[in-house]
């Protein structure tokens, strides 16, 4: 009964993050009409740097010489650089291209962690990933307009975040066991906070804010940046530290269908394609979360 309890809540806590995630595309694309790529990420950053900094300071102290290094890393690494990224990239790709490669993220996370981490992975969780993946793919694809060909450098600054993101979540699983979600959190952003406000201050912000539809837009960078990332952060660690490393990057498999669902409530209808791929995604994603021997080392 205990391990149903757990899947459930992990479950709970995948779904919740892919909702989040799964509008963080449409928030980007508002908040770049008033707001260049580099104040959009640095905002999301801000905003979450201040949102979790009295956590960050009550708990000051587990910040130790052992875990500092690390903690940089899932600040740089796994938040701020992968923020950049994706916001450079949605300057010049299409919602739909950068869905597809962010979907790479839990095959980076495999990788990875085989190679960097020495995480022993079962054959059952690879063939996940691939299915996930796949799904992913005919979710994405299926009934819309992408065009591969007008794939440029952009493209890659997702795969780059990608492989950022992969890094991250392994580091979290097998290096940050003395502290909870919202303290890896917090500290992770506390180590940011003060170069992406001295980056914001460097921009024109008078100018920005002088325009007509701003401070209308900027509300959905502050939703992006408290929502997307001070609170999922939180709950992806939380997932990470609770369930395994390809278990929490394949909320990127089910963001897609998030995506979807916004269609449906607007009048889309769904091809027969799109449900056989997110029957794949749900059953690649229950293969990767699956436990298949007692000592599975990438629990």
């Amino acid at each position: 009964m205990k391990i149903k309890t757990e899947y459930i809540i992990n479950w709970l806590l995948l779904i919740g993050l892919s909702l989040i995630w799964g509008s963080s595309f449409i928030l980007m694309k508002y908040g770049l009409k008033s707001f260049s790529y580099g104040q959009l990420a640095g905002f999301r950053m801000f905003i979450a740097f201040i949102s979790l900094l009295p956590v960050a300071l009550y708990h000051i102290k587990k910040i130790t010489k052992k875990n500092f290094v690390s903690l940089v890393i899932v600040g740089y690494i796994g938040n701020a650089i992968p923020a950049f990224l994706f916001t450079l990239s949605q300057t010049r790709i299409d919602s739909g291209m950068a869905g597809i490669l962010n979907s790479m993220t839990p095959f980076f996370t495999m990788i990875i962690g085989a190679m960097i981490y020495k995480v022993k992975i079962p054959w059952v969780k690879v063939v996940g990933v691939f299915i996930g993946l796949a799904g992913a793919v005919a979710v994405i694809t299926s009934n819309t307009d992408i065009n591969t060909g007008k794939i440029n450098i952009f493209a890659l600054y997702v795969v780059l975040a990608t492989m950022m993101y992969g890094i991250n979540i392994n580091h979290v699983k097998m290096k940050l066991h003395g502290l909870n979600g919202i303290q890896i959190a917090s500290f992770a952003f506390l180590m940011v906070g003060p170069v992406v406000t001295a980056y914001l201050l460097s921009t024109d912000l008078p100018a920005t804010f002088a325009q007509d539809n701003a401070w209308h837009d900027f509300l959905y960078v502050f939703l992006l940046g408290f929502f997307g990332s001070a609170v999922a952060v939180v709950a992806v660690n939380i997932l990470i530290l609770r369930s395994n490393a390809l278990f929490a990057s394949s909320v990127t498999y089910l963001m897609p269908i998030i995506a979807i669902g916004w269609g449906m409530i607007d009048g889309e209808k769904l091809t027969i394609i799109q449900y056989a791929g997110m029957c794949l995604i749900l059953f690649g994603v229950y293969l990767v979360n699956k436990k298949y021997r007692k000592n599975d080392a990438s629990e």
